[in-house]
Order: C-alpha cells, then sequence, then structure tokens
C-alpha cells in the first residue's frame, strides 16, 4: 500500500522540518486573521483560501514557501515583492533564508479580498 494521502491542512504541514512548520502555521494564521470569513481547504494538494473565488493559497518547498494569488496582485505590489523571486503569473517565492514579510502578506490578502468584491 501507498502512503495515505494528506486529508488536513494540519497534515500537510506537519510533514516538513520544524522551522518550516513555524513559518507556515504563522502563514496560516496570518491569512486566516485577515480572512476570518475565507473557506480554508486542501486544493490541487496544498492550502488555498475561497472567499468569493480563490482568494490565496501557499505551497512549501526544499527551500522555499511558494505563496499564489494573481497576476493583478503582483503588478500592484511591485515594488514591494522586490525582494522576492516572482512571476508575471501568480507566483512569490520566499526563501528560508528570508523572514516571513508578515505586513506585506496581510496587505496582499486584503488586496485579494477587494478584488473579490469581499
Amino acid at each position: 500500500m501507498g502512503k495515505p494521502s494528506i486529508q488536513t491542512i494540519e497534515e500537510y504541514i506537519s510533514q516538513f522540518p520544524d522551522e518550516m512548520q513555524l513559518k507556515l502555521n504563522r502563514l496560516r494564521k496570518i491569512i486566516n486573521q485577515t480572512a476570518p470569513s475565507a473557506d480554508e481547504r486542501l486544493a490541487w494538494g496544498v492550502p488555498t483560501y475561497y472567499q468569493r473565488g480563490f482568494l490565496v493559497e501557499f505551497a512549501a518547498f526544499k527551500n522555499h514557501i511558494g505563496f499564489y494569488c494573481t497576476p493583478s496582485t503582483l503588478e500592484h505590489f511591485k515594488k514591494e515583492l522586490e525582494p522576492y523571486k516572482t512571476n508575471t503569473k501568480n507566483t512569490i517565492q520566499i526563501h528560508m533564508d528570508q523572514p516571513l514579510p508578515e505586513e506585506l502578506i496581510e496587505k496582499l490578502v486584503r488586496f485579494r479580498l477587494k478584488e473579490n468584491g469581499s
């Protein structure tokens, strides 16, 4: 039999090393505090948030956390995102040696809430 599939966000986070777990739990808390009415669930195997449609999601990798939003969000916060690797589609990479940009994450989530009309 194969490895059991991950069913909860807690299970998803618990599979990573302690330092990564701390950052993921903090990121989760920031999102939940900023968007308390958002539906939090696993989608595509990663923690994903919905409120009047897709809001944000995040995923852990060996050396970074991927934070996913929308191209318009990346464009709006282009200057503030300069310290992070991004693409033009939806991705922000927060490397493990970088502190979690808590205030910026709050701003990104608030912007997405506005985009979704929440």
